[in-house]
């Protein structure tokens, strides 16, 4: 692994859905399609409560809800179908998404990409990045346990080499930051499409355009918590 400034986290571990991009909207186009498919019911309160959860989860809260009589499996490979279509017609960066990977990468500063969505959606989306981008991707498919729990960011860390406590993690959902913070990383927030509570790792910033990482970091670490929920590059 290459040396990092002493100011720089060890690695950035980023959440994809809602952070990196915002396929949030066509998850939910993906959900609405499906009710409207197989004869049942949905709400914008359902498909949000949705967001940030490991797909299997998603999968059979839709199943008992809209209800759909459909094993989880299925509707995990009916939304992907739907999803991974709109992505391959438009990628929905985030704002400053993609110059603050390619400042990181120039820095030398690892980064891992850590989410509930699985390999073949990924796929098409990192195809838009410069090979490399990510030292290890880690997949909801490829977790025994989902965000909130902190598996999937310790497999991350595990896989490069580093503390957890030394990684910066990026997300926008409740599910997402608990799961980064039980994990024992600093969390950056940058909520999109739903509130995130104050946590005691985590930090606020309201978009990653412009955002100086290496500031948000020293914040961090000297204490500059979200239980204050004091906003960074506001």
């Amino acid at each position: 692994m290459a040396a990092t400034p002493m100011d720089a986290p060890a690695a950035v571990l980023w959440d994809m859905d809602g952070t990196l991009v915002d396929t949030e909207p066509y998850w939910i186009e993906t959900e609405f399609a499906l009710a409207e498919r197989f004869g049942g019911t949905w709400s914008e309160a359902h498909a949000l409560s949705l967001v940030g959860n490991d797909l299997m989860v998603s999968a059979r809260f839709i199943r008992d809800h809209m209800p759909l009589d459909l094993p989880p499996e299925q509707i995990v490979d009916l939304l992907l179908d739907g999803v991974v279509e709109r992505v391959r017609r438009s990628v929905p960066w985030c704002a400053g998404a993609r110059e603050q990977l390619l400042a990181l990468a120039a820095a030398g500063v690892p980064c891992a990409l850590v989410t509930m969505s699985w390999t073949r959606f990924v796929a098409p989306i990192l195809d838009q990045l410069p090979e490399g981008t990510f030292a290890t991707v880690v997949t909801g498919d490829h977790v025994t346990h989902g965000k909130p729990h902190p598996e999937p960011y310790l497999t991350a860390a595990e896989r490069l080499g580093v503390d957890p406590t030394a990684c910066l993690a990026v997300e926008d959902s409740a599910t997402g930051a608990s799961s980064a913070e039980a994990a024992g990383c600093q969390v950056l927030v940058v909520p999109n499409h739903v509130e995130v509570p104050p946590g005691e790792r985590r930090v606020f910033a309201p978009s990653l355009a412009g955002l100086d990482l290496a500031e948000v970091w020293a914040g961090a670490r000297a204490g500059n918590r979200a239980t204050t929920r004091r906003a960074v590059g506001s």
